[in-house]
This record gives C-alpha cells, sequence and structure tokens, in this order.
C-alpha cells in the first residue's frame, strides 16, 4: 500500500494500476478530500503538473456519504460543482469492486466520465478516471486523518 500522495506522484502508470489492482474500494467517504491530478506519474513532471492543475483546475471533492454523492471542488475559488452519484459496483478495470463517482445521471458537463476509488493508505484513495469506458488517468484523494 501506498504512503502518501507523494509516493504516488513516484510511480508509473502500470504501477498505479497494479496498486488499483491489489487494493480494496474500503469505506464509503464522507467529507473533504484534497484531489490530485496524476499526470505522467513517476517521471519529473509528475509534481509540476499536479500542482499547478491543482490552482486553476481541481482541488479536490466534497463526499456526503448520506445522500450517495459528492462534488467537485473546481478553479482557484474551489466553487463546489459537477455533482456525481457515488456507490458500490463492479469495476470497470477489473471486475472487482470498487467504489464508482459517476456522472451520467448528475452533470451535462461530464455525463460521460466516470470515476472508480479504492483506498491505498490511511484516508488515501486511488482513482481512475474514464472518458466513456476508456480510461485516461489517475487521481487521488487524500482525507484528514
Amino acid at each position: 500500500m501506498a504512503a502518501d500522495v507523494s509516493d504516488l506522484l513516484q510511480m508509473s502508470s502500470d504501477e498505479l494500476d497494479e496498486l488499483f489492482r491489489q487494493s480494496k474500494g474500503g469505506e464509503l467517504p464522507d467529507g473533504e478530500a484534497e484531489g490530485t491530478v496524476l499526470v505522467e506519474p513517476g517521471t519529473h513532471l509528475a509534481g509540476p503538473a499536479a500542482k499547478l492543475i491543482h490552482f486553476f483546475v481541481w482541488k479536490g471533492k466534497v463526499f456526503d456519504r448520506d445522500k450517495g454523492e459528492l462534488r467537485n471542488e473546481i478553479l482557484p475559488f474551489g466553487i463546489k460543482a459537477v455533482r456525481a452519484k457515488v456507490y458500490r459496483d463492479e469495476s470497470w478495470f477489473d471486475g472487482k469492486e470498487t467504489i464508482v463517482l459517476d456522472y451520467s445521471k448528475t452533470s451535462l458537463a461530464a455525463h460521460w466520465i466516470r470515476d472508480e476509488i479504492r483506498t491505498v493508505g490511511p484516508g488515501l484513495y486511488l482513482g481512475l478516471v474514464y472518458w466513456e469506458r476508456n480510461k485516461v488517468l489517475h487521481f487521488a484523494l487524500q482525507f484528514p486523518t
């Protein structure tokens, strides 16, 4: 299991896939999580790219376990928008149970997006983003511990 987000940034895409494959869904999240997009993981670009995206585009997600949904925190001001339903289902990646973040019925802007997350450390989730059924990138969610 990964210890923290910096460990994930140092892993290759294949290593992140293997970590996801070996991990379990864990508890449905609740509360605010800091987000990190894992662009070009395992390269010298991963850290700077993650910082730029975090500042300008995507800060994280706020989960409401009781409602089974979340909102993304976007743009420099952390606007809470782009809602998704949250539930357990089979992963498109490996067929095992995962936590699904489903935008298909909640967002006009992101209706073709599906995320899947699994626990990889204390308060830490590794995520996969699908555009339709194509896996396009990894991300991390860190909850306060």
